[in-house]
């Protein structure tokens, strides 16, 4: 799908289903990882992750676009268009929009703890998901040296 094609998508989406004219664009932005798309509060345009179309179609695609489509609508009418807002949540449900997208393969971390570490005195072991400079950091529980496992 190209960026003209889903510009005319986001534009019949938004006439059809929420009665109301997309004057903005909406492109494909290949940098986004872990969301399906976003609605940019400054520019009222919305960005789509293109690899949300390659692996679950246009169906999900068309999801998203609804999701983007109730944050730009009721940004632009002065009503609450953030997630926890009343107005969003009407209007997500009265368009059928999803609340999330699903996950692309690969864009999530298979381990939450990628770095391990043990007291050499007390043998205390410590997981954590950034590295520690073990010259700086000693054990909480012993202040002992600690050492990369």
């Amino acid at each position: 799908m190209t960026e003209e094609q889903l510009q005319v998508l986001v534009e019949r989406i938004s006439r059809e289903d929420f009665g109301l004219k997309f004057k903005h664009r909406a492109i494909f932005n290949n940098r986004l990882r872990t969301t399906g798309g976003r609605y940019l509060l400054r520019s009222h345009n919305i960005e789509i992750n293109p690899k949300q179309y390659h692996f679950f179609g246009e169906e999900a695609l068309i999801g998203i676009i609804k999701h983007e489509l109730c944050h730009y609508h009721l940004h632009i009418q002065g009503k609450g268009y953030k997630h926890r807002d009343q107005d969003f949540k009407m209007l997500m449900q009265k368009v059928g929009a999803p609340r999330f997208c699903d996950v692309v393969p690969g864009t999530v971390n298979m381990s939450t703890t990628t770095h391990k570490y043990e007291c050499q005195t007390c043998h205390l072991q410590y997981k954590r998901k950034r590295k520690l400079d073990v010259r700086k950091y000693v054990c909480g529980k012993c202040k002992g040296k600690l050492k990369k496992i």
